[in-house]
């Protein structure tokens, strides 16, 4: 859908989700569609916002508002997020139909976050940049992750899972990776027999709060934005419950794929992390393993949307994905 087609779609729903919400705007501009289609909003006052139209099939809405309630627990405890806005009535969100797909959507707003996407600074950086980048990255991811381990959710916050059965079982979060028909018969044999062994590792491994708690989930560079100097984390769709290694692959696995001076990102990230948070050689041990599993459910992800043009990166992706594999050695 070009941004024309878009905007005819999404907008009208856009303008109505804003009388919910106690502001005036003036311009609404269409951001973003992907999954979700993302609006900023400018309001007469000259505040400006962000407004989501969620995608209808990911999240329940008391799913959605578990997101609100851990985003508002990272606020609280000094970690720059985006600050969600209740509408009128006190809801965290309100629903819209969009007429031209037949869906109905929930609409949430929070305030717009000025600043760089990290992905934009790292691109053209020298490697002293980016290794200070990651290592800044490192010590945020921490900070996340010792507030998430130490933090009791409600009684009521459900919230997807990215554990054994999440990420490797039978019908895992992100799809069936192995029946991408792009994959010959030797690689699906070859990825369903790596998905047992990993599961396994992960069952045996287990789920002690140290190293498994709420995390963010698609902590990479894009969704991280940079203004004089602090992090501000964006994008918590993704976020459920899950290994802390998984975090640090997600952050760390555009460079393992893109084969640069990977081992060097690596340690400064590690470097930044342990300066806020201990994390044991044993812990790390794993990465390993998490950057493995990433880059099988990221061909989950995109085995679910096959409208995205994607057939250069799936292919260095499997190709990624075919090596580890093949010399994947169960860490626990």
């Amino acid at each position: 859908m070009d941004r024309a087609a878009a905007e005819a779609a999404y907008g009208p729903a856009a303008r109505e989700a804003l009388g919910a919400f106690a502001l005036e705007p003036e311009r609404v501009e269409l951001v973003a569609l992907s999954e979700n289609a993302t609006f900023r909003v400018d309001a007469r006052d000259g505040s400006s916002y962000v407004l989501r139209l969620h995608r209808p099939w990911y999240h329940t809405l008391d799913e959605l508002v578990s997101e609100r309630i851990w985003i508002r627990a990272l606020a609280a405890s000094g970690i720059s997020v985006p600050t969600p806005l209740l509408t009128r009535d006190g809801s965290e969100y309100t629903t819209v139909a969009i007429h031209a797909t037949g869906e109905r959507r929930h609409a949430g707003l929070t305030r717009w976050i000025d600043g760089t996407m990290l992905a934009d600074l790292l691109r053209d950086g020298d490697a002293a940049t980016i290794e200070g980048y990651f290592e800044q990255l490192g010590a945020l991811s921490a900070t996340l992750h010792d507030q998430a381990a130490a933090w009791q959710p409600p009684g009521h916050f459900p919230r997807h899972a990215f554990d054994a059965a999440g990420l490797m079982g039978e019908a895992p979060f992100w799809g069936r990776f192995w029946e991408h028909p792009t994959l010959s018969a030797a690689d699906r044999t070859l990825l369903l027999e790596t998905r047992d062994r990993i599961r396994a590792a992960l069952e045996r491994y287990g789920r002690s709060a140290s190293t498994f708690s709420m995390i963010h989930a698609d902590l990479h560079p894009s969704n991280v934005l940079v203004d004089r100097g602090r992090l501000t984390i964006i994008d918590f769709d993704d976020a459920g419950f899950g290994w802390h290694q998984y975090d640090i692959a997600v952050a760390l696995f555009h460079y393992q794929l893109a084969s640069r001076d990977y081992a060097a990102v690596e340690r400064a990230f590690l470097r930044g992390y342990r300066t806020v948070r201990a994390f044991a050689d044993t812990a790390a041990a794993l990465i390993p393993m998490f950057l493995l599993i990433r880059g099988m459910v990221t061909i989950g992800w995109l085995y679910q949307r096959p409208e995205i043009d994607s057939a250069q990166y799936l292919a260095r992706l499997v190709e990624f994905v075919r090596a580890r594999a093949r010399e994947f050695a169960a860490p626990c």
